[in-house]
This record gives structure tokens, C-alpha cells and sequence, in this order.
């Protein structure tokens, strides 16, 4: 019976998972995957609020050459059903790291985070900053499920959590060069 309950309940939050992201993710700032952290970097202005998920993943890949392109999410695609509703992200893309193994992913479906990461661009800071706090909410309690999150403007950059912080601060300083 008690293990019929804790299936149930592991059930019921993996399912809860999914109305923030199909990507699993677990909100951290500090560069140190599992921990636990503060609220998200605060969201600045700049100009990177005009920008796309596909061009700012062109300014990053550029520092980060161990980020491939994977997928563009699409109205008709997304696994959350937020691309472009009020106060969610107008444009996303996801991306593998080359640097993770196979085998830590296996089992994972294209375009989860685990496999490298997603760019969500917002219409402004303030709803990035919402989205990392919300995601940071849903997942805190649950460490397996970590990952790297930085937010610069309006861009919200999430990082998997099979990345050591020094990798993953390869992203971070590649964020905060967006300009």
C-alpha cells in the first residue's frame, strides 16, 4: 500500500512538471546544479529584449562551441502550449552540449534540457524573470531534476543540470554578453 501511495504521489508531481516544462528543470543561479539557491539573477534591460530564442542562441553558441542547435518550438509543437500566450515566452529553441554523454540522456525525449539546454525569449524582463521564478517554485523541492538557469533581459537561458558548474558557466558568461 505504501508504495502504491509514493508511486501515486511521484506520479502526481511528475505530472505537475509538465505544465512548466516538458524539460524537467529545477531553477539555479549560484553555477551549482543541485543546490539550493536564491531567487533568479535579477532581469536588467537591455537590448537583448528584442531579440529571438534563435538569434540569441547564435551569440552563445559562438562563445559555447559545444552547443548544437536541436530544435525550434513552434505553436503547433510546444509540449507546454505557452508559445505566445499572454506573459509566456514568444520564442524558443532548444539545444543539445556535445560535452554531455548519451548515456546520461538516454531515455530522454529531443529538446529536453537534460540534453544541453532551451533558450525562452520573453516580450519583457519581467515575464522572464516570472518563468524562472516559476519554474524555480515547482521544482526546488526535487534536486534530481536540477538545472542551470540564467536570465539576462528578457532572455531566459536554461542549462542542464549533467554539466559541471564550470561548464555551465561557460554559458552564464556567454548570457551576460548578450547585448
Amino acid at each position: 500500500m505504501r508504495r502504491t501511495l509514493t508511486s501515486a504521489v511521484a506520479a502526481a508531481l511528475l505530472f505537475g512538471l509538465a505544465a512548466c516544462s516538458n524539460d524537467k528543470p529545477q531553477h539555479n543561479t549560484t553555477g551549482n546544479a543541485g543546490a539550493s539557491s536564491s531567487a533568479p539573477a535579477p532581469a536588467t534591460s537591455s537590448s537583448s529584449e528584442s531579440v529571438t530564442a534563435r538569434e540569441a542562441f547564435a551569440g552563445i553558441s559562438a562563445s559555447v562551441s559545444s552547443a548544437e542547435l536541436s530544435g525550434t518550438v513552434t505553436a503547433e509543437n510546444d509540449p507546454n502550449k505557452l508559445l505566445g500566450r499572454p506573459h509566456q515566452y514568444t520564442s524558443k529553441i532548444t539545444f543539445d552540449d556535445t560535452r554531455i554523454a548519451a548515456a546520461d540522456v538516454s531515455g530522454t525525449d529531443k529538446g529536453d534540457v537534460e540534453r544541453g539546454g532551451a533558450i525562452e525569449v520573453f516580450a519583457d524582463a519581467a515575464d522572464a524573470k516570472a518563468r524562472a521564478e516559476y519554474i524555480q517554485s515547482v521544482t526546488k523541492s526535487m534536486p534530481m531534476l536540477a538545472e542551470y538557469d540564467y536570465v539576462h533581459g528578457s532572455v531566459l537561458v536554461r542549462v542542464s543540470h549533467y554539466l559541471t558548474p564550470t561548464q555551465a558557466a561557460e554559458y552564464k558568461a556567454a548570457v551576460e554578453a548578450l547585448s
